[in-house]
């Protein structure tokens, strides 16, 4: 029945905010076919995939949440370098901690406090 994922929708109070994480950060490119829904966000591309950026009043509370973020709902994709990962998030400040699994892993989140999983191919 159900033959792939097509996308997963995020939460997010401020589009450009996110796409700073998500596109310049992480290197997903916006897809440009995203029609008007009445509210900002923006289509990213991974492969055949997408995230949406919805900017959207958000009904989940964001403080509390586990600082490990692989006990929490995330957004899990595949890295080539994991280590090319790792500096574009100290670069930028972005707090991470290791896949808890020992596999070449990490859990950061965005500016909203998604959790996202970044795993080596």
């Amino acid at each position: 029945m159900v033959t792939a994922l097509h996308h997963v929708s995020v939460i997010v109070s401020n589009t450009e905010q996110a796409l700073k994480f998500y596109g310049d950060i992480l290197g997903l490119p916006v897809d440009n076919s995203r029609p008007d829904l009445g509210y900002p966000g923006a289509w990213l591309n991974i492969g055949k995939q997408q995230i949406h950026l919805l900017e959207l009043p958000n009904p989940d509370s964001v403080t509390d949440r586990p600082e490990h973020g692989g006990r929490d709902r995330h957004v899990a994709m595949l890295v080539a370098s994991l280590d090319d990962v790792v500096v574009k998030l100290e670069q930028n400040n972005i707090t991470f901690t290791l896949s808890k699994s020992g596999r070449r892993a990490l859990f950061c989140r965005d500016p909203d406090g998604n959790g996202v999983e970044l795993i080596e191919e």
